[in-house]
């Protein structure tokens, strides 16, 4: 009977309940907030979905992460392998080739002004940079923390890990892709409020064809110029410009279905759940999360007013033929900043078609936050 006893003693103290804190509790129940968004609201749930799932798995059962190198056998958990491949930048790197692989670099082509809408728009990163540093920020976190004014969630991964942060990666991450999700309730008031209703109703010019040599040219000198000038860029840049190539091209056309398929979602699988289990109570219940969180907004928010605001320039310097509500789109959300640009402009005149004129700036968004990172990289000498 003691032997029945002791054993039933020990299955129920192997339970998680007397293992989990305070804290666990609460971020099981945001992971289980996530799971709502993301799934009843359909708030960006390729991503969050995973990342929410990951948040749940680990505080319930922290080992699951577990460091090889503090393991009694020294095999690590299952999400900490996962883990290794976003700090060597794998992960975002493949993730940017399924990107380019389904992205139209057409708008963008078609109209080369847009490029500079996509800078415009990265203003949000340098301020938010400047504002971490303020805020007690060392000078590699604080970069680290900015680029999620790109509202690029793989890129905000990607250079935590190269600048060694990957402490915070966590609440980048989850800041980053809560807020790309986020972009049709934060962008719409920002847009309205740096803009007459008379500039929200300018229809722009529809765009000349772009011919196939072109769409082929444009990622092959789009890498050969940007990874001379910086050659850090290359891991996102390049295999960006790599998966577009493979679209462009005609010729490879499995190659462009496993990138924008298969490939891409394994990716994201592996990408969102090991970053979910990035957020354990003890590395996310503290107050450099809720300063991460906030910075992100104030860049997300500057970004986009940035974007805008350069638009009523460009709109003035054309004598009305730009409606500067594309200008929002060069954040990197792609395609849901281009849509809340159409969405905005069909509020005002219903007849207005903004969609292919914000994809410019949109995709060049794409670029600039990857060269942003790459800048960052660069300044710090890590390659």
């Amino acid at each position: 009977m003691a032997y029945v006893s002791s054993t039933l003693d020990n299955l129920v103290h192997q339970t998680a309940f007397f293992n989990l804190t305070v804290g666990n509790y609460i971020m099981i129940a945001v992971a289980c907030v996530f799971l709502y968004l993301a799934i009843k609201k359909e708030y960006e749930p390729l991503l969050l979905v995973p990342i929410a799932f990951g948040m749940l798995l680990v505080n319930i059962y922290p080992d699951i992460m577990l460091h090889a190198d503090k393991s009694a056998n020294g095999v690590g958990g299952l999400l900490y392998y996962f883990y290794i491949l976003d700090e060597w930048a794998i992960l975002p790197s493949l993730i940017f080739m399924g990107v380019g692989a389904m992205t139209d670099f057409g708008p963008l082509i078609a109209n080369p002004k847009s490029f500079l809408l996509g800078a415009a728009a990265q203003f949000g990163i340098f301020a938010a940079y400047f504002g971490a540093i303020a805020l007690g920020f060392n000078d590699k976190a604080a970069a680290a923390v900015s680029i999620i004014g790109g509202a690029d969630g793989p890129t905000s991964i990607f250079l935590a890990g190269k600048l060694g942060q990957t402490s915070i990666m966590g609440p980048i991450a989850v800041a980053a892709y809560s807020y790309m999700s986020l972009v049709p309730i934060i962008q719409p008031p920002i847009m309205k409020l740096l803009t007459t209703e008379k500039e929200r109703k300018i229809k722009m010019e529809q765009l000349r064809p772009v011919s196939k040599l072109e769409r082929i040219l444009f990622p092959i000198v789009v890498t050969i110029i940007v990874c001379l000038i910086l050659p850090t860029t290359a891991p996102l840049v390049g295999m960006l410009m790599l998966g577009n190539l493979f679209k462009e091209s005609g010729v490879v056309r499995q190659l462009t279905e496993t990138a924008s398929n298969a490939l891409m979602y394994i990716v994201v699988i592996l990408l969102g759940t090991s970053v979910g289990a990035t957020t354990s109570a003890e590395a996310f219940l503290n107050l450099a999360t809720i300063k991460i969180v906030v910075l992100g907004l104030v860049a997300f928010i500057f970004g986009t007013a940035a974007g805008v605001l350069f638009g009523k320039i460009m709109c003035i310097a054309t004598h009305g033929k730009v409606n500067p509500l594309i200008g929002s789109a060069g954040v990197s959300a792609v395609p849901m900043a281009a849509r809340v640009s159409q969405k905005v402009g069909a509020e005002a005149d219903p007849t207005n078609f903004l969609l292919m004129h914000a994809m410019g700036p949109n995709v060049a968004g794409v670029i600039g936050t990857a060269v942003a990172a790459g800048t960052f990289m660069a300044i710090f000498g890590v390659m």
